[in-house]
């Protein structure tokens, strides 16, 4: 029997925040990626990996926070604990090599197409690892063009994105940049539940029973809620990070390892060499 799907239970609650979480983690990690191309080596990886983890964070969280409005008429729905947690370790490893392969490699047009596919494949991955760990009395099903269309948004917003990391330059550009992700990666989610539909095994109460999505998945979230508030308290700290500028310290180091001269480096101020007086000599010598 097919079942009555809903994916909006609680109304434009649940897809106007998951936009906002969205948003929130594209703007952190945009920002950590940035932040990396203006740091000696020995700090790159750490950057790097905070925004790969803020990112990932941040369309799990989306994807769970839109999960909550989606119901199915009279069949209780529930989450397998290891599956769900197993999305969100996919979705932090595979944005990670996808920002690991800009970061270091650089901002090319092979290695945009190389990071951005991967990423979005991850996305798209944890996505729909995330429904295979919906437990209800019925199979659900999709259709394969509605699957491919989102598979296409997931990889073309991360592309994009991984390009805005490396080339827009401040805070206003990158925040104007993380509501174009967070609008894709919201995008790409509801073009995927538009083509869900669920076979009901047995006959329908016609009542909405079951267990509240919302109870099951808000435990699940504190995790991922808790570390993007810690990041974002990281962002809010290192103003030279928000404001997309190099660190001194970190310059010169950098250009120490290479050679350049300090006064070369890029937002780097120089520094006068104190002006040595002649001697003064009595009068008549």
């Amino acid at each position: 029997m097919q079942g009555t799907v809903d994916g909006f239970s609680y109304g434009l609650v649940t897809p106007v925040v998951a936009y906002l979480m969205a948003c929130l983690g594209g703007a952190l990690g945009l920002r950590c990626t940035t932040r990396s191309l203006h740091v000696a080596s020995r700090w790159k990886a750490g950057w790097l990996g905070l925004g790969s983890a803020a990112i990932g964070s941040g369309i799990w969280t989306m994807h769970f926070i839109a999960m909550m409005g989606f119901s199915v008429r009279g069949v209780p729905v529930h989450y397998d604990l290891a599956t769900t947690f197993a999305s969100l370790g996919v979705a932090i490893v595979m944005v990670g090599i996808g920002v690991f392969i800009v970061g270091y490699k650089g901002a090319t047009g092979l290695t945009l197409f190389t990071g951005g596919t991967i990423t979005g494949l991850g996305v798209a991955t944890m996505h729909y690892l995330g429904m295979a760990g919906m437990r209800l009395h019925g199979t659900i099903q999709y259709n394969t063009l509605t699957v491919a269309a989102s598979v296409a948004i997931a990889m073309i917003a991360a592309t994009v994105a991984l390009w805005a990391a490396v080339q827009v330059r401040g805070i206003l550009w990158s925040l104007g940049a993380s509501l174009v992700m967070g609008l894709a990666v919201s995008g790409m989610h509801y073009m995927a539940m538009a083509g869900v539909s669920v076979q009901v095994h047995g006959s329908v109460t016609g009542s909405p029973g079951g267990d509240s999505a919302a109870g099951i998945l808000a435990p699940m979230m504190i995790g991922p809620l808790c570390f993007l508030l810690l990041a974002g308290v990281v962002v809010m700290f290192d103003p030279l990070m928000v404001m997309g500028r190099p660190d001194w310290r970190d310059a010169q180091e950098a250009a120490d390892q290479r050679g350049t001269p300090a006064a070369r480096v890029p937002g780097q101020r120089q520094r006068r060499a104190p002006e040595r007086q002649a001697p003064r000599t009595p009068q008549g010598w």
